[in-house]
């Protein structure tokens, strides 16, 4: 991290000792443990550190607060939360919020900047200083440092591969977020086969500006450089503002994009040191419509692959080729994929290549995964000759006057437009029941493009029952911390004063 950096066999030592000071607070085999905490080398040695004693390792995105903070640790299960001092407010928010929960809770394990962290001796956890904010009086409170320092290194426990490993959760665009149940195999297998499907080398840097919470940053990015001994480097956010520098200062050989990422990137006026990089490659979703221009702008390829939390990274784009235009890649070996009523099905040919359920929710779980093993993705898409081509998710579809229409679809006509930045269509209540198209879009800097323009520019290129009845630009789109754009808040915004009705104005949807 920008932090500091550490080798193989300090980190080793690292977590042997902090899983010693896990085990000191009682933490054992499927023990859950959450972690609220921002990304540092310290929440990598906690992550491994509760591996080494084959607790489970439950990240919470540390910007929840409130109701959505308490369904995640209520699903974890957690009694023991390790929490950054930053965010140790928002956690007693929380727990104050809800007796049963704060019941649970026995143990906050509290970290600090380490810049700002006493020399202590080594010896049992201590209580943190009197005036960080309490939850209950008979918490037990302690300090991170004390805990990664501990004096007794914990062997590896031995156990099933297959046990559940680590909760991450998804992005809750369905309903209340849901915790992936992970498997030691899942973790290990998803960085090798990222690495070979990849071809990253020893000598690779791996730079990742994503949240340890997401798989982006944990599996396919810390996992995938275990794989080959490569550098895992980590950013603590992405900024368009400070990537380039970032990249520079690591040596980054390898990145990946994420949401609009790229396009905030791309976006960027060209500057003379756009090719003043280590980079060879990158890899993520979505894949824009002008990749052959950044390729050339930059001097590197992007690497096309598609898969979830939930069942893994089944598909990739060969990265030396060829490449089938609008597919997200070919099927792995290691996986099976099938389409079924349109919708995507995964299943791994070996064991722990897919999620083991929903924690703590078997009917989620028995809705999802098929007594055959299939993983429904909940995602659209076509399969041809191994190919994959993804459509959409099932729940971002529009119901209109009886056609279902794929949002994402809308989205790859109007992006298309040389004066759009980003999109976004969602469906908003009609007046005739059922649905209307609305998009709304960011505009280049500069542009003067209107909305009748724009609606006359997808009447000529989609079919007209999904044209946008309405379109509303905007700066910016709400988006979640993995960058994806926040649909719910756009769906429960719905038509604004802003927006332009094509209906009123034009008096055709």
């Amino acid at each position: 991290t920008a932090a500091g950096e550490v080798t193989y066999g300090d980190f080793r030592l690292r977590a042997a000792r902090a899983a010693g000071g896990l085990a000191a607070l009682g933490v054992g085999v499927d023990t859950p443990v959450a972690l609220l905490m921002d990304t540092s080398i310290d929440q990598v040695v906690v992550w491994f550190g509760l591996a080494r004693l084959r607790a489970i390792h439950a990240p919470i995105n540390p910007a929840l607060v409130g109701a959505g903070l308490r369904h995640a640790l209520a699903t974890t299960g957690a009694t023991t939360v390790v929490v950054d001092e930053a965010h140790l407010d928002t956690l007693h928010t929380a727990l104050t919020g809800d007796a049963a929960l704060a019941a649970v809770v026995d143990t906050v394990v509290v970290g600090r900047p380490r810049a700002s962290r006493p020399n202590v001796a080594a010896g049992p956890p201590r209580e943190a200083p009197a005036s960080a904010p309490r939850t209950s009086e008979d918490r037990r409170r302690v300090v991170l440092a004390d805990v990664l320092d501990h004096p007794v290194a914990a062997p590896w426990a031995a156990g099933d591969d297959l046990a559940t490993a680590t909760l991450l959760f998804t992005s809750g665009t369905t309903g209340p977020s849901k915790a992936c149940a992970l498997s030691h195999r899942y973790l290990a297998r998803q960085g090798q086969l990222h690495a070979a499907a990849l071809g990253l080398r020893a000598d690779d840097v791996l730079y990742c500006p994503f949240p340890l919470f997401h798989v982006d940053a944990a599996t396919l990015t810390v996992g995938a450089a275990l794989a080959v001994g490569g550098t895992a480097a980590l950013g603590t956010r992405f900024s368009a503002s400070g990537f380039w520098r970032e990249v520079r200062a690591f040596g980054a050989t390898v990145f990946n994009f994420m949401g609009a990422t790229l396009t905030i990137l791309w976006n960027r006026a060209p500057r003379p040191d756009d090719r003043d990089h280590s980079v060879r490659l990158a890899w993520g979703v979505p894949m824009p419509t002008w990749r052959d221009e950044w390729e050339a702008r930059f001097g590197f390829p992007l690497v096309h692959l598609y898969g979830l939390t939930d069942a893994g990274i089944p598909v990739y784009e060969p990265v030396e080729g060829p490449r089938r235009q609008g597919t997200c890649g070919r099927v792995l070996d290691h996986y099976e994929v099938r389409i079924d009523a349109g919708e995507i099905l995964v299943r791994g040919r070996e064991p722990g290549l897919t999620m083991n359920g929903y924690h703590g929710m078997p009917e989620a779980t028995a809705r999802t995964i098929t007594p055959d093993g299939w993983v429904r993705t909940g995602d659209l898409g076509t399969l041809r000759d191994g190919w994959l081509t993804f459509h959409g998710r099932r729940s971002d579809s529009i119901r209109r006057r009886g056609e279902n229409i794929s949002a994402h679809e809308v989205e790859e006509v109007v992006v298309t437009h040389p004066d759009v930045v980003d999109v976004a269509a969602f469906g908003v209540p009609s007046e005739l029941t059922e649905e209307d198209v609305k998009v709304c879009v960011v505009r280049r800097t500069g542009s003067e493009l209107e909305p009748a323009e724009l609606h006359d520019f997808c009447r000529g290129r989609m079919a007209a029952f999904m044209v946008p009845r309405w379109i509303e630009f905007v700066d910016e789109l709400p988006r979640t911390p993995t960058q994806k754009v926040a649909k719910g808040t756009l769906r429960a915004t719905g038509v604004t004063p802003s927006s332009w009705d094509a209906q009123r104005h034009r008096g055709r949807g």
